[in-house]
């Protein structure tokens, strides 16, 4: 552990994500038992026995193994079809002994997109209710194609070049899949564009293709990204290690995350950053290629991310499994981006304008890294309402990062990118207590706020964790002045910051799936209040009150 010295000092915020092709779906609850109260205590003193808890890598291992084991059976009892299989994806387990798994589905061996679903099991064995969008039985008429895989390639390439796609290429022959997310199950093809997006962003575009009519049905950008001036966290301690006479930025007590440099390229690992003398940095940007001061806030906003999930909900890692992503700085020349990949389990970082303003911060930290989180949970697909929830959930768990840092020198607060100063008159990115204040953002649902941009949809969950977390109307915290409105001029009292992420994230991990709405968050934040606290208890009401204050009925 060492002290490094990093002024503040913010460039672009890139508001990226890299999210899973195989998870489309929204969400619906067929339930065993009641969706809202599948377990948990009535008691604040109970709200424990609900909790997910840390499992070690073999127990998790174990419970993974246990559930494919018993797919089969957990198939027939849902009435899956003959050709249909369930294939474990994940598994939490709470205190009281309750598991959550999360199946993807496959239908003749295909996967089928729009068809994970997550099954609730008590201690005892008793099924307490299955989330799902795809109920009936999948029935495909034949699974031969009727058109070629080369009119699918060329329809992806067309929509990749058509959005300003640079060096554009399938990277694999289009894939058969069952596409079951809307509609009719049907045939389809997937095939996945890469190359650069317009601005030099690593580009994985997703298109789904009827096999048999060759009509387009999906698309979707599983690397998102957006722009923004970040800021440096000062002077900091960070975890590294000592490999003969030099230090090197790894990480051993975080899973062994690295810090590497890409000097200026736009694939590969990079290079481990090493040191003589273990301070890292000088504290101020340079347009250096080698520069360590950006490297030093990376793996600060990694360490600090790691330690947020850990200490606030037993989470070891973005997967869970104890394994640290890596970080990459010196993306590019001149890239005013960063973003969070799936592909290569990292997060990147880009120098900004002049390759002097590295995106390096600790909130882009928490926001994007949240994103892998997401993807590798619910996996909340990037387009419409389920977009705008994915957005949000970076948004609120970035909040929770930068409040659980206690940084002096960059406060927690309920503004998101407040020092970045996009708009270039110091106004934040977006405001969580009354989210339209930026322009663009919604404060409340409507039917059509899922056509918005998912930087803006997500305003109605910010503003309802805003709400849940700190109540309505004017207020001031830790200096920053807040006035948060409601649809119907009610009035909210909210439960605490702590106990609101800790409903989000149960939420998120044990009851959202893929293309979850606005509805369906409500019905799983419900459920997750319902087992933390119990039905009857404050922080139920307050869930159920906080969606109400912003349409969500």
């Amino acid at each position: 552990m060492s002290p490094v010295h990093a002024r503040q000092k913010r460039t672009k915020l890139a508001i990226a994500t890299a999210v899973a092709a195989g998870a489309l779906i929204s969400t619906g609850v067929a339930l065993n038992a009641n969706a809202d109260t599948p377990h948990g205590s009535t008691t604040t003193a109970g709200a424990l026995s609900a909790a997910p808890v840390q499992l070690s890598a073999a127990a998790r291992t174990t419970l993974i193994q246990q559930a494919q084991a018993g797919a089969a059976d957990t198939a027939q009892e849902m009435d899956l079809g003959a050709k249909e299989k369930l294939v474990v994806k994940d598994v939490v387990k709470d205190a009281d002994g309750t598991v959550h798994t999360r199946y993807e589905r496959t239908y003749g061996g295909l996967p089928v997109l729009g068809g994970d679903l997550i099954v609730h099991t008590a201690k005892s064995g008793r099924s307490e209710g299955v989330t799902e969008n795809t109920k009936a039985a999948i029935e495909v008429a034949s699974l031969t194609p009727k058109i070629a895989t080369g009119k699918a390639e060329s329809q992806a390439l067309t929509a990749a070049r058509s959005a300003g796609s640079e060096k554009t290429a399938a990277d694999t022959a289009p894939r058969k899949v069952i596409w079951a997310a809307e509609g009719k199950p049907v045939l389809a093809y997937e095939t996945v564009v890469g190359g650069l997006q317009d601005d030099g962003t690593p580009n994985e575009l997703h298109v789904v293709t009827d096999a048999n009519t060759g009509k387009k049905l999906y698309e979707h950008q599983a690397v998102e990204t957006g722009s923004g001036k970040t800021r440096y966290s000062g002077t900091v301690t960070l975890g590294t290690g000592k490999s003969g006479s030099k230090y090197q930025l790894k990480d051993a007590s975080r899973g062994g995350h690295q810090t590497t440099n890409l000097a200026r390229k736009t694939s590969g690992k990079g290079t481990l950053f090493t040191d003589a003398d273990d301070v890292w940095g000088t504290g101020s940007a340079s347009s250096s290629p080698t520069d360590q001061t950006a490297a030093a806030d990376a793996a600060y906003g990694a360490q600090v991310t790691w330690d947020f999930y850990k200490n606030t909900f037993g989470r070891s890692g973005i997967k869970n499994d104890g394994k640290a992503a890596y970080s990459r700085v010196h993306y590019g020349s001149n890239y005013v981006n960063a973003f969070w990949d799936d592909s290569c389990f990292c997060m990147t970082y880009g120098d900004g304008e002049g390759d002097n303003h590295p995106l390096t911060a600790l909130d882009v930290a928490g926001h994007e890294m949240s994103h892998g989180v997401t993807s590798n949970t619910a996996g909340l697909e990037y387009s419409g309402e389920s977009g705008g929830l994915n957005e949000a959930t970076s948004d609120i768990f970035g909040t929770g990062v930068e409040f659980y840092a206690k940084n002096a020198t960059d406060k927690g607060d309920y503004l998101i990118g407040e020092k970045i100063d996009i708009n270039g008159d110091g106004t934040p990115l977006r405001y969580m207590d009354k989210p339209s204040k930026d322009g663009g953002s919604a404060d409340y649902w409507s039917a059509g706020v899922g056509d918005k941009d998912v930087h803006e949809s997500s305003g109605v969950a910010n503003h309802f964790f805003y709400l849940l977390s700190e109540g309505s109307g004017a207020k001031t915290i830790d200096g920053v002045k807040y006035d948060s409105p409601t649809s119907d001029g009610s009035k909210v009292t909210g439960i605490g910051r702590d106990k609101a992420l800790k409903v989000w994230y149960k939420a998120l991990t044990e009851y959202m799936t893929s293309t979850t709405d606005y509805k369906g968050a409500r019905k799983a934040t419900l459920s997750a209040a319902s087992a933390l606290y119990g039905a009857s208890s404050t922080e139920y009401k307050t869930v159920a009150a906080a969606w109400t204050a912003v349409n969500v009925k």
